[in-house]
């Protein structure tokens, strides 16, 4: 649904609302019973996503022991039956809705519209392992951030539960699925090739690197073995684990790092979509999709130059402040970078004492956080290193919500490949925006949110909303004085917001513009002084979700604005606490967003 129809649809309503006859609310049943018709369909159509909320017990148990269907059929079946939820989703009047329920009716019809009509133009890329936050806008079956090979190994480790032996005999199948999803993955991988559509020469180079690790590897077993202990299972877990690894998931992930060497050849070395089939219509599609907005690239490259520019001028007297007085506000910013005061040691103590300083923060912001939340969830979350199987091609940071019944906490994980990329005045942020009051609170706000249907409390996608929100999280923390006494913590803050409007340049840039990789690594470094390593990573990530790191700045600028424009609204009248209510609303497209606040908060 675009922002025009959208704005038709809400003439609909505000007509319905006129005759009380058609403002009863009498289809709200109906649209309850098929959303969460919905949602049930979708549980048993992905066994990941069951087993990661905690869903695969009773009578969904069977999932417990299987995977999605990560073929090329798989993909086709995925947007099909998002294309039947949608044609019964429109059965229902829309305008017999109550307001609430025609937003969730709205929020729903957007997901799936957006990715059916970019399925059915764009016949390539990923399915499951995207899932609807990223297909069909995820143009790569294999690279070092897409296809089972690098989803499913973490998937396992780290979700799926072993607590009896059945549990126990659900992972080593699993383990052996494994194989035959990176194998279905393979069949694709050289499908697409024959059709113009492979990943840059260098993230194949990363993708076969990490096979190698993956095929060479024993952490799944040992991984079986220790959970296995923990539960108190008898029996040689790791022998009977090694073995499914020799018969199914080495062979595997050795022919898909021979099939990805054998492509490199005629791999491009060009790192944007733009070269793909009607690639500049699929970048303008995937800017669509990620910000939900109708920005254009080249409005979306101006944006970012402009708000670079803004902030580095914020950033200057600062790091003037701190005796930060020679070169330029990047190389001040690599100086700081550098500081013995600011390095962790790169070792597992250095690690570990990076967890502690996040986890002291996390727990200082929470004890703020009522102050300007009238909703305050019980929200247990952890933070956890990147699994360094993984660490190479993973993004820096993210957050991966709890499971329904609680028995796991909501995590944040943070790359910690090299400690040198985390100085000590850019973590504070960086839990913000994971942790709380960024992803993790939003996230519970939602799923505690027992008036949303379930597909509501969970849905994922939407990305300038969530990305937006723990943007915006960074700066309502500073607003509530943690950085208090920390001008260098303050610095940080604006560093990150600064790194988003960079990647506002550099997406675009490579996709629309035709940036290389190196032009745009190197901008990224000069932008933001942030060390090299890490910012390689993030460009080779934007490589592979094409607009997603346009969604954070984007998102950040709307969250902003709303409350300022709800402030100027309500004056004396205006309460943080009823804007933030809006969490309860679940995510939400841009353009509806703006919307629920024009109405809610008048």
């Amino acid at each position: 649904m675009h922002r025009r129809q959208f704005l038709t649809a809400a003439s609909a309503a505000a007509l319905a609302a006129a005759s009380p006859a058609l403002a009863q609310g009498s289809e709200d049943p109906r649209l309850r019973t098929l959303l969460d018709a919905f949602w049930e369909e979708q549980i048993d159509e992905s066994p990941e996503a069951a087993t990661t909320l905690g869903l695969d017990t009773g009578a969904r148990a069977i999932l417990r022991s299987q995977v999605s269907n990560y073929s090329q059929a798989g993909r086709t079946a995925m947007f099909q039956r998002a294309a039947s939820r949608l044609a019964r989703l429109r059965t229902v009047d829309r305008t017999r809705l109550s307001p609430a329920s025609q937003i969730d009716y709205d929020v729903v019809a957007y997901q799936y519209q957006r990715g059916v009509e970019g399925a059915e133009r764009f016949r390539f890329g990923e399915g499951a392992s995207a899932g609807f936050s990223y297909a069909p806008y995820s143009p790569y079956v294999v690279s070092q951030l897409s296809g089972p090979y690098q989803a499913l190994p973490d998937f396992l480790d780290s979700k799926h539960p072993v607590q009896t032996s059945a549990d126990a005999e659900a992972y080593l199948t699993r383990l052996r699925l494994i194989g035959a999803a990176i194998d279905d993955s393979t069949e694709s991988l050289k499908a697409e090739a024959a059709k113009g559509v492979l990943a840059p020469d260098f993230l194949l180079e990363a993708a076969a690197a990490q096979l190698a690790k993956l095929r060479d590897s024993d952490a799944l077993a040992m991984g079986l073995a220790k959970k296995a202990a923990a539960a108190g299972l008898p029996g040689d877990w790791e022998a009977r684990a090694r073995q499914a690894l020799d018969q199914a998931l080495r062979p595997a992930a050795e022919r898909q790092r021979l099939a990805v060497e054998a492509l490199k050849p005629k791999a491009s070395h060009e790192p944007g979509v733009w070269r793909l089939p009607d690639g500049e219509a699929y970048y303008a599609g995937a800017l669509a999709f990620q910000t939900t907005t109708a920005l254009t690239p080249e409005e979306a490259h101006q944006l970012g130059l402009e708000q670079v520019k803004a902030l580095t001028a914020q950033i200057d007297p600062l790091l003037r402040a701190q005796g930060l007085t020679s070169g330029t506000v990047t190389e001040r910013l690599v100086a700081l970078n550098t500081r013995p005061d600011q390095v962790f040691a790169n070792t597992d103590a250095g690690r570990a004492e990076i967890l502690a300083y996040l986890n002291g923060r996390i727990a200082d912001v929470r004890t703020r956080l009522p102050k300007v939340f009238a909703t305050v969830p019980a929200a247990p979350m952890e933070i956890v290193r990147v699994p360094p199987a993984i660490e190479d091609g993973a993004a820096n940071g993210y957050a991966q919500p709890a499971t329904l019944d609680g028995k796991r906490p909501g995590r944040f994980y943070i790359n910690l490949k090299d400690t040198a990329e985390w100085p000590r005045f850019s973590l504070p942020t960086l839990a913000y925006h994971e942790g709380y009051p960024g992803h993790q609170w939003q996230g519970a706000i939602a799923q505690a949110s027992t008036e949303l249907p379930m597909i509501r409390r969970q849905g994922g996608g939407f990305a300038a909303y969530g990305e937006g929100w723990a943007l915006y999280s960074e700066q309502l923390a500073d607003e509530l004085g943690v950085y208090d006494g920390d001008p260098l913590g303050k610095i940080g803050l604006l560093q990150s917001l600064l790194f988003r409007a960079v990647r506002l340049v550099v997406d675009t840039g490579m996709h629309a513009k035709r940036w290389s990789r190196e032009k745009a690594t190197d901008y990224m470094v000069a932008a933001t002084g942030r060390p090299r390593g890490g910012m390689q990573r993030e460009i080779d990530r934007y490589c592979v979700w094409p607009g997603q790191a346009c969604s954070y700045k984007v998102g950040h600028n709307a969250w902003e604005r709303l409350r300022d424009e709800a402030r100027a609204r309500q004056g004396d009248r205006f309460d943080l606490k009823q804007f933030h209510e809006v969490l309860r609303r679940g995510r939400l497209p841009l353009v509806v967003l703006e919307q629920v606040v024009k109405t809610t908060l008048v």
